[in-house]
């Protein structure tokens, strides 16, 4: 038998006290999962916003694209693009929510509003295909920062679920069956003391 489950009062006062924890702990669970759950609904609504947003996007910058290629040819679009720097601004940070860490890809655009190309040899379908191309790469940043913070959180929501429900099916059970234990044990003994000082009192009494 489990030291524990001894039927005294410190048993008793200790189980009670494990009781209350466990509520406790199951009320932390409970609020920690309705919060991650709220910001979850939120990402989501804001990834379909970003993903509509770049699907447009992409689809105007490829019909820009078309139309440079159309009028410079395939070939010197294609070298015009080597002259585009190579991308290393994006900077990746995190942010906790309620323990749960999550992904912040900070992109910066260039503040130079001049194209890596010359204005005479090019027209402005290729311009306007390079500002919509940026436009998808920030946006693309976005949605990757959207995309894994739901991913991340949906794993610590499972995660919480699943101690939330470990409290509240075992845990809190288990220490009500053992106060309800120990206090019938005690009561039951506290009768018999009850009694047994009666029948002493009656026979000295004679």
């Amino acid at each position: 038998m489990d030291p524990r489950e001894f039927p005294t009062k410190g048993n008793l006062i200790a189980a009670k006290n494990s009781l209350a924890l466990a509520k406790q702990g199951y009320d932390l669970m409970d609020k920690k999962r309705n919060i991650l759950i709220r910001e979850l609904m939120d990402l989501i609504d804001e990834a379909k916003d970003i993903q509509e947003e770049i699907d447009t996007t992409f689809t105007r910058a490829y019909a820009c694209l078309q139309r440079a290629n159309i009028q410079h040819g395939i070939s010197k679009v294609e070298e015009l693009a080597y002259t585009v720097p190579i991308e290393d601004s994006i900077q990746i940070q995190t942010r906790s929510i309620m323990g749960t860490e999550i992904p912040l890809v900070e992109y910066t655009p260039s503040k130079d509003e001049k194209p890596p190309y010359s204005f005479y040899s090019t027209s402005d379908s290729l311009d306007e295909a390079r500002i919509a191309f940026e436009r998808v790469k920030e946006l693309t940043a976005d949605l990757a920062t959207v995309e894994t913070s739901a991913y991340r959180l949906a794993e610590s929501i499972k995660k919480t679920q699943k101690r939330a429900n470990a409290l509240k099916n075992i845990t809190i059970p288990s220490y009500q069956t053992l106060v309800k234990d120990i206090s019938n044990a005690l009561e039951e003994k506290d009768r018999e003391e009850f009694t047994r000082l009666k029948v002493i009192k009656r026979s000295t009494t004679k």
